[in-house]
């Protein structure tokens, strides 16, 4: 029985409902295209979404960057209870089930049939087969919502359940590889500062498939001379730490982010977050993360997918819930891609990797780095392009505006002079991600290098977490900071540019660019920044989310 019979759905111009902005869907590439490997939608499936509402009180851009919270974290910027008992009567009088209500979080998980929820939300849902693992929903168009709760309904998340975003790690082979490196040699290589390990800490990692066994941490740490850290796996959303049971390889990225983030800050805590590969999957685990206790220093994304593949609403709410983070003094670092300047779409236009883009991540480019591990002495280090598949990220977004901190900027390309920005830059910063120079890790049993964005973020979030247990504080939001001391075509304290090379469109410049951003960490430079802008980075008297 389809959506159709049963539960028919409901007229876009009743007044009952209104069209929920930002929730267009156009139909997922590839097998979605082929009508034969669609089929309706069976009514009576049960299953489980995310709902967000409105904030109680919005943000204003002067509260940020954020940094130490001075206030209680749970006041000012999460739902209006007043809107969650509306929206929880509204719901269940159409045949929804509130299953949690998470008033910081400002989201409601709820239950239903597939055929209540999608009548209730005026949509169909179509059962899609094709290459996946498994069957999946899909749903093409907008959405509509109770009349009773325009505005207050800011996302609608779940309904369609295709992939959200693919890892970022890159392998090569071994006759390819001219360099690796440990992550120790990687902190002398960039200066991590003596003395800090990330004490006191804790790293947030988010992950959407895949897992970790403890066997394998204690022989690769072990074979670094370093105890393993504290580890703990969070399941979100019904996922958990399942190691070697997805298809597409997702160990690889778990475990090279948990090995890059625990060797370099052996002494913070480290949470991997599990959750579906889906836009409700993603974002609740992200707002979890940011609204666990205690606080995280870092939050590392090595997860991604071009943002025009992204609905609208989902994109706003992973950034609401990354100002959430920041609020609460966390960094958000995010792997910028690793397809080059197209972000692997096949339109020959460029496309920026979404969660990077958002104004509120710290987006991390690569780099293809020779250097002597001993000394930590560089004789090379240029953008990380082997070809188009095998590219750092980079580029300018399509979605969200230039931040003010990025106003003095210009961008260069290949076939152009260089332009002011007329979206947010990506990425902020950068490190080694050239599989042919890149990261001795163990996955599953086997040593190996890796390469990829996916190893910048849990660098930089480890970096991050190491200045955060020296302070006693998180950073927040840095780039207002970082930026500041870097004029168009300057190098910012703290960082070594890079100046060589392009990702596809983009060339690598003094200063800025759209291929390694502000250049790679000095560690020891980046920590007496850290230290001396407490007053910068932080908004005393501020209610947190």
């Amino acid at each position: 029985m389809n959506t159709d019979s049963n539960h028919p759905r409901h007229s876009k111009d009743s007044p009952a409902f209104v069209p929920l902005p930002g929730s267009d869907r156009g139909p997922e590439p590839g097998p979605a295209a082929t009508p034969g490997l669609r089929a309706p939608a069976p009514d009576d499936q049960e299953i489980e979404i995310s709902i967000y509402l409105r904030r109680r009180h919005p943000v204003p851009e002067q509260h940020l960057p954020g940094g130490p919270p001075d206030g209680d974290p749970g006041t000012g910027h999460g739902a209006d209870p007043a809107d969650i008992e509306l929206a929880t009567r509204t719901l269940s009088a159409l045949g929804a089930r509130i299953i949690h209500a998470d008033p910081q979080t400002r989201c409601l998980r709820v239950g239903g049939t597939t055929g209540t929820l999608a009548a209730v939300f005026g949509t169909r849902l179509e059962i899609l087969q094709g290459k996946a693992p498994a069957p999946r929903r899909h749903r093409t168009g907008g959405l509509s919502v109770p009349a009773e709760l325009d505005g207050i309904i800011t996302a609608v998340l779940g309904l369609d359940n295709r992939p959200a975003a693919r890892p970022r790690f890159h392998f090569s082979p071994a006759a390819t590889q001219s360099a690796s490196y440990t992550p120790l040699d990687l902190a002398r290589i960039y200066d991590f500062p003596a003395g800090t390990d990330g004490n006191g800490s804790v790293i947030a990692i988010i992950e959407l498939g895949g897992g970790y066994g403890m066997a394998n941490l204690q022989a690769y740490f072990s074979s670094l001379g370093i105890l393993v850290p504290k580890v703990t796996s969070i399941g979100v959303d019904g996922a958990s730490n399942v190691p070697g049971a997805d298809p597409q390889g997702a160990d690889g990225e778990v475990l090279l982010d948990i090995e890059v983030a625990g060797a370099l800050a052996p002494k913070a805590e480290i949470k991997v977050y599990f959750a579906p590969n889906t836009d409700a999957g993603f974002i609740d685990a992200v707002a979890r993360a940011a609204h666990d206790s205690p606080a995280p220093a870092a939050i590392s994304i090595s997860w991604g997918q071009a943002e025009d593949q992204w609905t609208e609403q989902a994109r706003t709410q992973m950034d609401e819930a990354f100002v959430d983070a920041t609020l609460l003094g966390a960094t958000v670092t995010a792997a910028a891609g690793d397809n080059g300047s197209a972000d692997n779409v096949p339109d020959g236009r460029n496309h920026a990797d979404f969660p990077a883009s958002s104004p509120h991540a710290l987006a991390c480019g690569g780099t293809s780095l020779l250097a002597d591990p001993r000394t930590g002495k560089v004789s090379s280090e240029t953008v990380w392009n082997d070809s188009t598949h095998s590219a750092t990220g980079g580029g300018v977004s399509g979605a969200f505006d230039v931040p003010a901190w990025q106003g003095h900027l210009s961008v260069a390309t290949g076939t152009a002079p260089a332009a002011a920005l007329d979206g947010r830059g990506i990425p902020d910063v950068a490190a080694v991600a050239d599989p042919r120079t890149g990261y001795r890790v163990r996955i599953d049993g086997s040593d190996m290098v890796i390469g990829g964005t996916s190893a910048v973020a849990p660098l930089w979030a480890a970096l991050l977490a190491r200045l955060a247990g020296a302070s006693g504080h998180g950073g927040g939001l840095l780039q207002p900071v970082l930026y500041a001391a870097a004029p168009a075509g300057t190098t910012g304290a703290g960082f070594r540019d890079v100046i060589a090379g392009n990702n596809g469109t983009y060339l690598a410049t003094a200063g800025w660019d759209a291929c390694t951003g502000l250049g790679v960490p000095i560690g020891t430079a980046l920590a007496a920044r850290f230290r001396g802008s407490v007053a910068a980075i932080s908004a005393p008297g501020q209610d947190a989310p």
